[in-house]
């Protein structure tokens, strides 16, 4: 697993360099002036001289190759820049962005893995029965329904209707169970079709049979069931995660959720490309190290992978 982990991060090496110049150029393709947008934001008007200043004070008027180097090195040292609209430093803002997105993603995969893997189990223990065909009725219904959708008859079912909890900001502790609900619903409905339908399709196998003849308790054996039928989850897993985090944006905007996303979804409207750019690189290395750390959870649950990393 370590010859593994070393050639995946040498690889990784040149992806992340690449991301970072594709999201630098895209910013710089821009059809509008970050400066002229800039003062305007601010409330200025944005004359000829006022313009100039302001390109000189962002840094815009050196050459592109210039600009990207200098802003890779900085980011390499945790330092994306400062804001065209507020002029705070960009990481201040992430890192006081990126927790409220971390305790709403956290939440709601604690949310997908505990209901995933109860509906799961209990469809398995009686496959065509009652609980089965409900677990698939539902695998099927929180899978087509978009998040946007269910937040909304969420907040107007237990907030509008039932005054149980609140529907935006961070008030109170309960004000996260609303946003993490929406968020994990369509994840639920993968990983309940994920492990319900491995863990069926291991029930076949010969060692279940013979686990069976030899009196071992049906406790065990759907635990074993469980952990064999998790290698498909997990290399989902991997991918979720950042999905999680990159994909809130949606929930975070309609339930006013003070997160990563919606600052992002802000700076695009204000045309704020140093945060935008440092939003693409933070999602870029989620993807990527959650990637890996999925690959080498995928080998730990199955001994296959490793024999065949090993005979490569």
């Amino acid at each position: 697993m370590l010859k593994f982990f070393v050639k995946r991060l040498l690889v990784l090496i040149p992806l992340l360099l690449a991301i970072t110049f594709v999201s630098f150029a895209l910013g710089a393709l821009t059809s509008s002036d970050p400066a002229e947008v800039s003062i305007r934001v601010n409330a200025m008007v944005p004359t000829p001289e006022l313009i100039a200043a302001t390109r000189r004070e962002l840094g815009l008027d050196q050459p592109f190759l210039e600009r990207y180097l200098h802003w890779l090195a900085a980011a390499l040292q945790g330092d994306f820049g400062r804001s065209f609209v507020t002029r705070l430093p960009v990481a201040e803002s992430l890192l006081a962005a990126i927790g409220p997105t971390t305790a709403l993603a956290l939440t709601s995969l604690f949310i997908i893995l505990v209901l995933s893997i109860a509906a799961a189990v209990a469809s398995v223990l009686r496959p065509g029965g009652i609980l089965d065909s409900f677990v698939r009725g539902f695998i099927f219904l929180a899978s087509s329904m978009p998040a946007f959708w269910a937040a909304l008859l969420l907040i107007w079912l237990f907030a509008v209707k039932l005054d149980w909890l609140p529907t935006s900001g961070m008030r109170s502790a309960s004000s996260i169970v609303l946003p993490a609900v929406a968020l994990s619903l369509a994840y639920i409905g993968t990983y309940m079709r994920l492990i319900r339908n491995e863990m069926l399709r291991n029930a076949g196998e010969d060692w279940v049979l013979f686990a069976r003849s030899r009196g071992i308790s049906r406790g065990c054996i759907t635990l074993a069931l469980l952990r064999n039928s998790l290698r498909g989850a997990a290399a989902a897993l991997g991918m979720s995660i950042p999905k999680l985090i990159a994909g809130a944006f949606v929930i975070e905007t309609i339930f006013a959720w003070p997160g990563v996303g919606r600052l992002c979804v802000e700076a695009i409207f204000n045309r704020d490309l140093p945060v935008v750019q440092a939003y693409v690189l933070l999602m870029a290395v989620l993807f990527t190290v959650f990637n890996l750390l999925s690959d080498l959870a995928v080998m730990a649950l199955d001994p296959r992978e490793r024999r065949r990393e090993e005979g490569q």
